[in-house]
Order: C-alpha cells, then sequence, then structure tokens
C-alpha cells in the first residue's frame, strides 16, 4: 500500500516511476533496514516510514526546482537526499561527501547493488574543499547542522549562479535570520524558499544562490566554524 501511495504522490508532481526504479528503491530500503541493525544509519526504520520521510522527502527540492548537472551531498549519512535524486535523475553527476567510514562503506554497498554512478568520498567538507577545485551546480544538506555551520561549509562548493539547497524542519525562519551575515560574506542569498507538509510536519527547502565566488578564507576550519559562526 504504500509503495502505491509512494507512486501516486511522486505522479501528482510529474514524476513517473519505471519498473526498474521501483525496484532500485525496494532494495534500498531491504539494505537500509538490513544494514541498520549493525551500524547507527537511521532512526527511521519503518518501511512506510523509509518511503515518506526518507524517500519522498529527498525528492522535494525537485518538485520546485529542475535539477540537473551536477549535485554534491553535503554529509549524506545513509544517502539522503542524493541517492533518490540519483534513481529518480539517473543522468545527475552526483558526488557523496561523508566523514563516518562505516557509512560511506554503506553507501558503496548501495550504490553496487543499485548499478548507481556516484562518487563517494570520506572526508570531511573543511578537508575536501581544500583538495578539489570542481564546483557543483547544486550542493544539498538535510538534517547535518544549523544553518549558519552549513553555509560556511557547503556554500564554497557551489559554483557562482549555482545553488545550495538547505532542507529544514519547521524552525527554518530563526536560523535564516540568524544567518544573514553568513549569506552576505559568502557572497549569496536566499532566493526562495518552500513549505511542504509531510505526515503532518513542515518541510522547507531552502534555494541559495551564489552570487559571486566565495573568499578564499572560507571554509574556516570546523572548531572555528562551530565557536564563532558567521
Amino acid at each position: 500500500m504504500i509503495i502505491k501511495r509512494f507512486i501516486e504522490n511522486l505522479k501528482e508532481k510529474d514524476i513517473e516511476l519505471t519498473e526498474k526504479q521501483l525496484s532500485q528503491f525496494e532494495d534500498y530500503r531491504k539494505l537500509l533496514q538490513e544494514y541498520n541493525t549493525k551500524i547507527n544509519l537511521t532512526a527511521i526504520i519503518e518501511t512506510d516510514e523509509i518511503y515518506i520521510k526518507h524517500f519522498y522527502d529527498s525528492l522535494i527540492p525537485a518538485f520546485h526546482h529542475k535539477i540537473e548537472g551536477s549535485l554534491l551531498d553535503v554529509g549524506a549519512g545513509a544517502g539522503f537526499p542524493s541517492l533518490p535524486l540519483k534513481i529518480v535523475f539517473p543522468q545527475l553527476d552526483i558526488t557523496i561527501l561523508e566523514p563516518i567510514t562505516k557509512r560511506t562503506n554503506f553507501l558503496k554497498v548501495v550504490t553496487q547493488k543499485l548499478d548507481l554512478d556516484v562518487r563517494i568520498v570520506n572526508e570531511r567538507a573543511e578537508d575536501y574543499i581544500k583538495e578539489t577545485s570542481i564546483k557543483y551546480d547544486f550542493v544539498t544538506a538535510r538534517a547535518v547542522a544549523n544553518m549558519q555551520i552549513l553555509a560556511e561549509l557547503c556554500i564554497p562548493f557551489v559554483k557562482v549562479g549555482g545553488y545550495f539547497i538547505a532542507m529544514k524542519g519547521s524552525r527554518y525562519q530563526e536560523e535564516l535570520d540568524l544567518s544573514q551575515n553568513a549569506f552576505k560574506l559568502l557572497k549569496s542569498n536566499v532566493e526562495s524558499v518552500y513549505e511542504d507538509t509531510l505526515d503532518g510536519a513542515v518541510r522547507a527547502t531552502i534555494f541559495i544562490n551564489k552570487k559571486a565566488k566565495t573568499p578564499y578564507k572560507y571554509p574556516r576550519n570546523y572548531s572555528q566554524i562551530k565557536q564563532k559562526p558567521l
């Protein structure tokens, strides 16, 4: 029943899944439940909740903006939102940045089983930025940290003209208010905010547009970011 609801809800958003994509979501769900008994991946483990609160929720940004080109998922955990986006939009060029080795090992198992071409990097954002010159059309972060911290970790990876997509809960406005100086220093601004309701809870999708190159000194090391947010 939940899969039927999942399919119908996506159809309402003009997303029609193929049999292959449905099979990939089912395999993903099984792996998530299996591996969660061995390592801490998520507190959401019931099948119905996985489909709605992980899979459907991960696709919400695509309801409001065309997601194409390259995407970096910072602190993806068990692969959200990047892997559901990759299943639905296989042409996306996706890189996952996850510092916890047990989780990156899980992600490698999932991407191999689902035959998804995804780069998985086992590093922290503030370290990886020093090693790569690659910039992305989109950078996502879902339930990772507060906005002031996320902005400094994520926006430096965004191409000029691209977007940092922050996925937040009902208290997002408070975080946005506290982050205005960070956005200014990082040469970005909030372009649009969308509210969706997911099983009675507010889900905010915030598109932050990068207007100019990030000053070289950002991001600072994590202890500085945490102790003195922008």
